[in-house]
């Protein structure tokens, strides 16, 4: 028979307060259930802990070793139960967020400094890559929810509309394209063009879009890497198309960026959940950030829009 953690805690109680009544008005408890708790444990431990009489309650060296023992026991289930408690309201924890690399760069981090403002227990991890291996994090529940483009739709999950970005054309510093306020895709056709790999989701919609316009591309390079792209462009090898999201992620390098016409695109990004799934209470309040954000149309940069 094992120690009960009532038992441990009612001889605390009588050990450091060296009287039964003490202990007892203490933890609310009346003195028979005290005396009883105590006298179970010293029965279940097959020791005298406590050398009593009229007056005084004294520890034996028995009682002494186990009283060292009993508080570490009894201060850990403490500790456990507050930092359950912080983590069942909330307010500790962590929020797994799966996202593409624009929006953890430029859309996510004053989010995450306003949400950690209010819950500063809570650590927000941030996975970021492509649509496919996003989607799969959240699927797997890696992730509480993502950001990101959605392709093929799925019952497995569930989305929310948030955010959507206009696609630009991405030009070199003196490109004849960049005296105009606005580039046609069959004019950006016309260009050598340098194009993200074909796992990406900004390259599905690109590709997407030549069709729409009737254009066709001549791929003068490709690169996994957006910030690779920026400076294949900026080195004059070619033009691109990037959602504004992205751009900041194009580098330092001399390039300009004009809103493409002839079509429209936007990119649209949605709040992606694991259907028929609770999410804890800390992720569940990031999303209600990024609600609030957006029926406040909080700023975001120009060429990106919130949802209505």
């Amino acid at each position: 028979m094992e120690a009960s953690l009532r038992q441990l805690a009612a001889y605390v109680a009588v050990a450091k307060a060296a009287s039964f009544t003490a202990a007892a008005a203490q933890l609310h408890v009346s003195q028979s259930t005290l005396s009883r708790a105590v006298a179970d444990l010293e029965r279940v431990l097959g020791v005298r802990l406590l050398a009593r009489d009229t007056r005084n309650v004294q520890l034996t060296a028995a009682g002494q070793e186990t009283l060292r023992v009993a508080e570490q026991i009894v201060g850990a289930h403490r500790s456990g139960m507050k930092e359950l408690q912080r983590y069942l309201f909330g307010e500790s924890g962590m929020v797994a967020v799966a996202t593409l690399p624009s929006v953890a760069a430029v859309l996510l981090p004053r989010m995450i400094s306003a949400f950690r403002g209010q819950r500063p227990l809570v650590t927000v991890r941030i996975m970021d890559g492509l649509e496919r291996a996003v989607l799969g994090k959240v699927l797997s529940g890696d992730a509480d929810f993502a950001i990101t483009t959605v392709g093929a739709p799925s019952d497995r999950l569930e989305h929310r509309p948030l955010i959507r970005d206009r696609f630009h054309a991405v030009l070199p510093e003196g490109h004849s394209l960049a005296d105009r306020d606005e580039v046609a895709w069959e004019d950006l056709a016309a260009e050598p063009f340098l194009a993200v790999g074909p796992q990406s989701s900004v390259r599905r919609l690109t590709d997407a879009a030549f069709a729409q316009a009737g254009a066709e591309v001549t791929l003068a390079a490709e690169a996994s890497n957006v910030a690779t792209v920026g400076g294949l462009v900026a080195a004059g090898l070619g033009v691109s198309a990037m959602p504004a999201l992205v751009l900041p992620l194009l580098g330092p390098g001399h390039i300009l960026h004009r809103p493409l016409v002839g079509p429209v695109v936007e990119r649209r990004l949605d709040v992606v959940v694991r259907a028929r799934r609770t999410l804890p209470v800390a992720a569940a309040a990031f999303l209600d950030l990024l609600e609030e954000s957006r029926t406040r149309a909080l700023d975001v940069p120009v060429g990106a829009s919130w949802v209505d």
